[in-house]
């Protein structure tokens, strides 16, 4: 296959990938807004990583698609399309952190949970992910970049114009040293240790023979294992979509000679399509958002009011009046 024809492929499943990325993570947006059953603090999180898929979907893959295209752009308008998407996957790795951490603490105290973690401190959690990734990612704005190697080697024309590609932008020494070894992989390594210790105390708990002074913590804690398996399986799936991308980054710096052929779309394609798969992931393993998107679907865009449940609310009102009913 020709050059020419990985990149139509790959720019087909980049469109692809973003629909379904947006409407996915709508879906799963509105389902915490109408379910108030999904309105504790670890769905405040889902909420959060769902804001950052759908902007990868709304934003990242267009601007992706920009850069596959090698569009001739001012060199900081290329670096700033670039750093959008570094903000983006670093508040997604953050809301995993949380998510995990969130569930430890469910786990380790269930007593006084609901106490420690309000739903006050986890909006200042959220607004904290946001803040540090917005610093993380926008850090080759000021200065980390490849501008200055650009200039020594004649690549930057005299109005600053260049070829936009995230290579010719943004330093492999930042991507490698700063972002991955700083920023992705000590995060994903502590969510590993977070998780094994997690079901290590469910199952000690579930293992507990119950006697008469305790209530049986078998169906708390059963709960508490299933939703901890889908959340690592949304772990697993992220760091196995965005690792290829950051080993490629990491052969580029260390073997600048090592060819790369099309592997660099295989990988891009991989860590976008992340975005769009947690999704399925939540309807699949989480009843609760399985019944919440059953609902939109009946209610709203088909709008059949199901037997029992209260009239549409007002959003319920807009969806069906643009139906006709």
């Amino acid at each position: 296959m020709t050059s020419t024809a990985y990149k139509g492929l790959y720019i087909g499943m980049e469109v692809v990938i973003a629909l379904s990325s947006v409407i996915g993570n709508v879906m799963v947006v509105w389902a915490v807004r109408i379910n108030r059953s999904l309105r504790d603090t670890t769905f405040c999180f889902i909420v959060s990583l769902a804001l950052a898929d759908i902007a990868v979907g709304a934003l990242v893959i267009p601007l992706a698609i920009t850069i596959s295209i090698e569009l001739r752009t001012h060199f900081y308008s290329c670096l700033l399309g670039a750093c959008t998407v570094l903000v983006l996957t670093q508040s997604s790795i953050l809301a995993l952190l949380a998510i995990a951490i969130d569930r430890y603490l469910r786990v380790k105290i269930p007593m006084s949970y609901k106490r420690v973690v309000t739903p006050r401190r986890a909006g200042t959690a959220v607004l904290l992910c946001w803040l540090v990734s917005i610093i993380v990612g926008l850090t080759p704005m000021f200065g980390w970049n490849n501008l200055q190697h650009l200039r020594e080697n004649g690549s930057l024309s005299s109005d600053a114009l260049v070829t936009c590609r995230f290579e010719t932008v943004i330093s492999m020494d930042y991507m490698v040293y700063f972002n991955f070894f700083g920023w992705v992989l000590p995060p994903l390594l502590l969510m590993l240790a977070i998780y094994v210790e997690i079901f290590y105390m469910i199952h000690k708990q579930l293992n507990k023979k119950v006697t008469a002074s305790h209530t049986d913590p078998r169906r708390y804690f059963g709960k508490e294992l299933k939703l901890a398996k889908s959340l690592a399986l949304v772990l697993f799936l992220f760091a196995v979509s965005w690792l290829p991308l950051h080993i490629l980054n990491c052969i580029t710096l260390f073997c600048p000679e090592c060819d790369k052929p099309e592997f660099i779309y295989i990988a891009i394609i991989l860590s976008h399509g992340n975005s769009a798969v947690n999704p399925i992931v939540y309807a699949f393993r989480i009843k609760k958002f399985r019944t919440a998107f059953r609902k939109i679907w009946k209610q709203y865009l088909l709008c059949r009011d199901p037997v029992g449940l209260p009239e549409c609310d007002k959003l319920g009102v807009i969806m069906c009046s643009m139906c006709g009913e």
